[in-house]
Order: structure tokens, then C-alpha cells, then sequence
């Protein structure tokens, strides 16, 4: 029976988790496993991983074969330079070492990764606070330009009514000099 490590589709539409299995390769994706190793849940940010290691290195050492995205993962947490290292024959401190080298490697790669999702997320949210600002500041604008634009409307007022008095100073001028004309 060959076995293979692979990922078993769990959870409900549009929001996937995967169990990372020892499966017979010729069993359904879904189907009967052998044992269970971990969780994968690709859509957190970044994707969350749960293994257990010592049963995954158990089964790379009895001859199972990773699937690609299992081995993705594996590799990402060291294990399959570790089950390469035990291969070649090397001492268990010098495995210890390059794995832990290796770790801490990914694991500033990792905090890089968590740092730009983190910033990601943050410049929309601050490009709105500066929106929401600048309306605001537009606002307290209008609120102190109101009390102008009323001294202006009141001043237009004014000028109309002062331009229809010289108007009607003016009709009455006209109307004197049309009775004077007359009069002659």
C-alpha cells in the first residue's frame, strides 16, 4: 500500500479547511485516512498551518509521498530539510542546527510578510481618515463662511434697495421735467 500525505477538503462552501492526511493514494480525496497530522486554513492572512511534526516525519520516513502543496508546506516548515538532512546520514545536532537556522530564516520572512499584510490593511483605513478630515475641515469652512455670505447677501440687499431708490429718485426727476415741459 503506497501512502501518500495530502490535504482533505473539511469545511462548509466558500470557506475551505484542509486536514492534512496519511492517506492509501488510492482512496477519494475526501475519502477513508489513515491518520490525521494537521490543519491548514488558507484563508487566513497569512495562512495558519497546524502539524504535527514528529507523525509527518514518521511518515516521510516510512516512504509516504507528499502531495505539491503538502510538500509547499512541509518544506516551509523545515521538515523536509530535516527528513533530506536524516537521509544524507548527518549527526541529529548538525539536523537540530540547519533546521533551526533554516526556522528562524522563515520566520523573519514571515514577520516581513505579517508587517506588509498589516500595512495593507492600514492605508485604506487612513486614507479615509484624511478624507473624513478634509470634509470636515471643508465643513467648519462653510460653517464660518456662512455668517460672510449673509453679511454679502445682506450688503447686495442694500445695494438693490439703494439702486431702486436712485430709480425712483430718478422716475420722479423725470416725471418733475416731463410736468415742467408740459407746462411750457
Amino acid at each position: 500500500m503506497s501512502v501518500k500525505l495530502r490535504l482533505r477538503r473539511l469545511g462548509r462552501k466558500q470557506i475551505p479547511v484542509f486536514s492534512i492526511v496519511a492517506a492509501d493514494q488510492r482512496k477519494a480525496r475526501d475519502g477513508r485516512y489513515i491518520e490525521d497530522i494537521g490543519r491548514y486554513y488558507p484563508l487566513r492572512e497569512p495562512a495558519e498551518v497546524r502539524l504535527d511534526e514528529d507523525r509527518a516525519l514518521y511518515w516521510l520516513e516510512n516512504g509516504a509521498q507528499p502531495s505539491d502543496t503538502v510538500r509547499s508546506i512541509l518544506r516551509r516548515r523545515g521538515l523536509m530539510l530535516h527528513h533530506h538532512l536524516k537521509k544524507k546520514g548527518e549527526s541529529p545536532s548538525n539536523i537540530e542546527e540547519e533546521v533551526e537556522e533554516f526556522r528562524e530564516r522563515m520566520a523573519e520572512r514571515d514577520e516581513e510578510i505579517k508587517i506588509a499584510v498589516g500595512t495593507r490593511g492600514k492605508d485604506p483605513l487612513e486614507r479615509e481618515r484624511e478624507r473624513a478630515e478634509e470634509i470636515d475641515e471643508e465643513a467648519q469652512l462653510r460653517a464660518q463662511a456662512t455668517p460672510l455670505s449673509v453679511v454679502q447677501e445682506e450688503a447686495e440687499t442694500q445695494d438693490e434697495a439703494a439702486d431702486a431708490d436712485a430709480s425712483a429718485e430718478a422716475d420722479e426727476e423725470d416725471e418733475a421735467a416731463a410736468q415742467t415741459d408740459d407746462v411750457d
